[in-house]
């Protein structure tokens, strides 16, 4: 047996290898700043409930932004690498992974898919240098899986304006974001319509949501929209029915996966550390049976969940990915890393459910990932429509 252990990697089939060199140069500087910013600071951050915005500047310099969108500033880079981005923020937290995945994926994405030539130039390139920050407002209070169908929050023509009234709940990022991508139902057509209200519009109201369990760090609000009055040059210009909204989450659900691979492998390497150091009975748990049996369910979680997103964001890239291809891997790899983390729980005992061994967060936050950007359920009827042809969503 080895006496010193081999160091802690998360990619036992070396997945990373498929990147070119500049693209994993960007990972590692990612997992660098993961690994010597973020995680020293973020139990303090997630126990307090705040998003640690003092980080922004420094996720800034990264240049990871809009990944995957060309042009306007943004890096123009693979959406594989985009999703392994997503993988290597959640594997240090998954807060920051969600805090990014509202800003560059959801927010920016609506104005690069749905944005005017106009609308992509003037806000595009400060979103990529995190100048401006975003938000995404689609879930309602009473309007979540049927959101498509159950849009409440209206918008009216006046002239050269809309007149946005509505609440939006869940909303990541809100309370402080520059920009609020804000999806509303017209009243004349009944059409979704696709909005960017800007910080300080009167009318405009946002509370923290208080007392969640999981993604602490990120701050989630309601949103009251009275009267909020968004000329038209900021509506969305190629956004006309839900179908656009529909795009854009398609676009990101991937990363979703990604990021619940990311958490998988956040609680796997806590817990394979803390194998190594944990002495039970005059030696290390590692060298125990069932804590081995633990950490090879752990990994082959994550390697078979990697292994298919990694296969989805090559269909991505390709221009293949359906809908129903990113519900599976969604849906897929959220289960899993609800194992994993379990299990890596389980492994610390007692240990694992204080928050300064790191584990118990990501057990936590696991149950976010789980249901948002689709639920497990919704995800597998998707699926479940397109093997048999036969839709059973309500």
């Amino acid at each position: 047996m080895p006496s010193t252990p081999p160091p802690v990697t998360s990619d036992f089939y070396d997945l990373e290898a498929l990147l070119d060199d500049d693209d994993r140069a960007v990972l590692h500087r990612v997992r660098e700043f993961m690994d010597t910013e973020v995680q020293p600071i973020i139990n303090e951050y997630w126990t307090k409930a705040q998003t640690p915005r003092h980080l922004i500047p420094g996720i800034a310099k990264l240049g990871i932004a809009g990944t995957p969108y060309s042009g306007y500033g943004c890096p123009g880079k693979s959406t594989l690498l985009d999703g392994m981005i997503a993988m290597e923020l959640s594997r240090g937290d998954p807060s920051i992974s969600t805090f990014m995945g509202v800003h560059g994926g959801l927010a920016m994405g609506s104005i690069y898919l749905c944005g005017s030539e106009e609308q992509k130039e003037r806000w595009l390139p400060a979103m990529a240098r995190m100048e401006l920050i975003g938000a995404f407002g689609l879930t309602e209070p009473d309007s979540g899986s049927d959101v498509a169908r159950g849009l409440q929050t209206r918008a009216r023509r006046d002239g050269d304006t809309w007149v946005l009234d509505g609440q939006k709940k869940w909303i990541g990022n809100a309370s402080f974001a520059d920009l609020v991508i804000i999806w509303a139902q017209d009243v004349e057509t009944q059409r979704v319509l696709g909005f960017v209200v800007e910080k300080g519009t009167e009318g405009f109201s946002t509370v923290d949501l208080e007392d969640k369990i999981a993604l602490r760090a990120v701050q989630n609000a309601l949103i009251t929209l009275d009267g909020v009055r968004v000329p038209e040059e900021n509506r969305l210009q190629e956004a006309n029915g839900f179908k656009d909204t529909a795009r854009v989450l398609k676009m990101t659900r991937a990363g979703v996966a990604w990021s619940a691979v990311g958490c998988s492998r956040g609680a796997y390497e806590h817990a394979l550390r803390y194998a190594n150091e944990r002495t039970q009975f005059g030696r290390p748990i590692a060298g125990f049976q069932l804590v081995q049996d633990l950490l090879v369910r752990m990994l082959g979680n994550i390697t078979a969940s990697a292994a298919l997103c990694m296969r989805l964001s090559q269909l991505q890239d390709a221009g293949r990915m359906t809908d129903e291809q990113a519900s599976l891997a969604k849906a897929f790899s959220t289960v899993r890393m609800r194992e994993t983390v379990g299990w890596a729980r389980e492994l610390m005992g007692g240990n694992g459910i204080l928050l300064e061994h790191n584990v118990g967060r990501f057990v936590a936050d696991a149950e976010a990932i789980y249901s948002y950007e689709g639920t497990r359920e919704v995800n597998t009827l998707i699926v479940g429509r397109a093997i048999t042809g036969r839709g059973a969503i309500v």
